[in-house]
């Protein structure tokens, strides 16, 4: 491999790992010579620099790009498939590793990091059925009339990523674009570019030609010259609602295919007959797990029912317990810290102002601050939260953190007019052990992603991932994997085609004027100003050249339709109504020599 400031791609990353950008193959220092410090959010250190790239920077990796996409595109679906096989073994084989750089340089416990890896890895082999999943259809509308249609790629296309999930949210995009036939600049969240870059790695080992995958590293100019590059044809971007709305709208003026997934308020609403131990557990795990910092992780936790009930102070007193249990750090079962100092700023000030608003607080995350002073990473524990107001902007805002608010609501309705109101529209979930409950609340939450007794509904391959359309959580086009990120990363071409009719004897029934045609006869709708109707009133004029090839017979009736298959056996039938007794030969010859003709 490369080597880079004495630094080899794939060795575990040394004190301070430099990360720069990947074009065409090669690892490239940015053209500013500008780095930004990567910080260990577990003890706030520094562990490397990466790339703060230019708009040539940016130039450069899609001109990469666009000169690869010739021939990548015109490989095979399977054969594109084939090179994102190795590169699923691959990553299986390195999964530890790239799970210990997430801890390092995210925060998530170990357990949640081999998850990380091990979800974007199912993308992965979603994109390997491609070659099934995307056939085309064919089919004869009308006449000598075929329509078919197939999936193009775009060309060059880019991914815009956050810090959360520094494995699986570039995944969601990177192999259903590739295996679609596009070429694509990736960047990563400044803050995480470490897991990525041994990725990039894993890409040259699968054997990917160069410029198929380039990555750029940076801040806003870098992302600002990815959407206004005129040969970037569409781009993703997975981050908080302001900036997605940005970007859609930055996008959308440059009549520029985007997908821009934003925030979420997600509610979880708890009915009296929940079962309290499991739904304590998952309420937990849902807003507490990754230390809340994902967009399906549960903010808000309706009760429903009298708030002095024994199920609904049950499991409040149980949530408190389990999430009070949880411990600092970055082992399996323990909760990390927040990304960064401002995100603790953030958090901290929710808290702070619930208190002024007059919420009770019953759990208090702020005393591991206490507990492990002298510790310089960015650690606050679960958070739990009771609130009398509706509108208090713990109630209301994306906190991003592990905090929970709580609010006691006394009828299903009061349940669902909350959850609704709220600008979001991400994911909800209802906890019950009936299933007619479940559908009435299904039926109403104003959301994309529902759960029923899960607390993180997320959608498994082959379902697509997306808000809902006109909220905070959704701007632009389609949802961004499964069957929507294949209609994204597409152009659905669609080819209609019409031939002359074949000549040859075996095609055509019969030698005399209009006669009817094998293959389908008269076009009901040809678009040609002739309309044939369903009923007609047609002559027949019989011949009989095994009996006398002088004799015929004619005769006049009304039958269902001309182009139905069911006119030979009416013809047999008029013919036995004439009193003749016909063999079978004779009557195929009525079939093939039977000629038809509207009056």
């Amino acid at each position: 491999m490369r080597s880079v400031n004495n630094q080899t791609m794939g060795e575990a990353p040394p004190t301070e790992t430099t990360v720069n950008n990947y074009i065409a193959g090669q690892i490239c220092p940015p053209a500013s010579k500008g780095y930004l410090p990567i910080i260990n959010p577990s003890t706030s250190l520094q562990i490397g620099q990466v790339a703060l790239s230019s708009p040539q920077d940016v130039n450069t990796a899609v001109s990469a790009a666009q000169t690869a996409f010739p021939s990548w595109s015109s490989l095979t679906v399977k054969a594109r498939a084939a090179y994102m096989l190795k590169f699923h073994a691959l990553v299986r084989e390195n999964a530890q590793q790239l799970a210990q750089l997430i801890v390092l340089e995210n925060g998530k416990n170990i357990t949640e990091a081999l998850a990380d890896v091990a979800k974007g890895n199912e993308t992965v082999e979603y994109a390997c059925s491609l070659p099934q999943l995307m056939q085309g259809k064919i089919d004869r509308v009308s006449g000598q009339v075929t329509c078919q249609d197939r999936r193009d790629a775009l060309g060059v296309v880019a991914s815009i990523v956050p810090f959360n999930f520094p494995f699986m949210v570039p995944f969601w995009t990177l192999p259903i674009a590739l295996v679609t036939g596009n070429c694509i600049v990736l960047k990563p969240s400044e803050k995480v570019p470490l897991t990525m870059y041994k990725v990039i790695e894993l890409f040259e080992k699968a054997g990917f030609p160069k410029g198929v995958i380039n990555m750029v590293n940076g801040t806003k100019d870098c992302v600002q010259a990815l959407i206004d590059h005129p040969n970037v044809k569409a781009v993703t971007f997975v981050g908080s609602s302001p900036v997605a709305k940005i970007v859609s709208d930055r996008c959308h003026s440059l009549n520029k295919r985007c997908t821009a997934l934003g925030g979420a308020k997600n509610h979880l609403i708890a009915l009296p007959d929940c079962d309290v131990e499991g739904t304590a557990q998952d309420v937990v795990v849902s807003y507490a797990g990754c230390a809340g910092q994902r967009c399906m992780a549960a903010s808000v936790l309706l009760i429903v029912g009298d708030k002095e009930g024994a199920v609904q102070k049950a499991l409040l007193d149980k949530v408190i317990e389990k999430a009070a249990s949880i411990k600092a750090g970055t082992a399996a079962g323990q909760m990390g810290p927040v990304i960064d100092s401002q995100s603790m700023t953030k958090i901290l000030s929710y808290i702070e102002q619930s208190e002024k608003d007059g919420a009770k607080i019953l759990l208090d995350g702020r005393v591991w601050m206490e507990e492990m002073e002298g510790n310089k990473g960015n650690f606050i524990g679960p958070t739990v939260i009771l609130h009398s107001n509706k509108t208090d902007k713990a109630m209301c805002e994306e906190i991003f953190g592990p905090v929970l608010s709580v609010y006691n609501v006394s009828t299903w309705q009061e349940a669902i007019e909350i959850e609704n109101s709220n600008p979001f529209g991400n994911a909800a979930a209802v906890y019950t052990s009936n299933g007619g409950h479940a559908e009435w609340f299904m039926a109403r939450v104003r959301a994309s992603m529902l759960g029923v007794n899960i607390g993180i509904p997320v959608p498994r391959e082959p379902f697509s991932f997306g808000g809902l359309y006109g909220t905070r959580s959704k701007y632009g086009d389609m949802d961004i994997t499964g069957d929507g990120a294949i209609e994204f990363f597409t152009n659905r071409i669609k080819i209609t085609s019409k031939w002359p009719k074949p000549t040859v004897p075996e095609y055509v029934m019969g030698e005399q004027e209009g006669a009817v045609v094998m293959n389908g006869g008269t076009d009901h709708a040809n678009f040609a100003g002739r309309i044939s109707p369903h009923a007609a009133t047609v002559t027949f004029a019989l011949v009989f050249p095994d009996l006398d090839p002088t004799a015929s017979m004619a005769f006049t009736t009304s039958i269902p339709s001309i182009t139905e298959p069911k006119t030979t056996c009416l013809l047999s039938k008029l013919v036995k109504g004439f009193g003749l007794r016909l063999t079978e030969k004779e009557l195929r010859a009525i079939g093939i020599w039977a000629g038809v003709r509207h009056r």
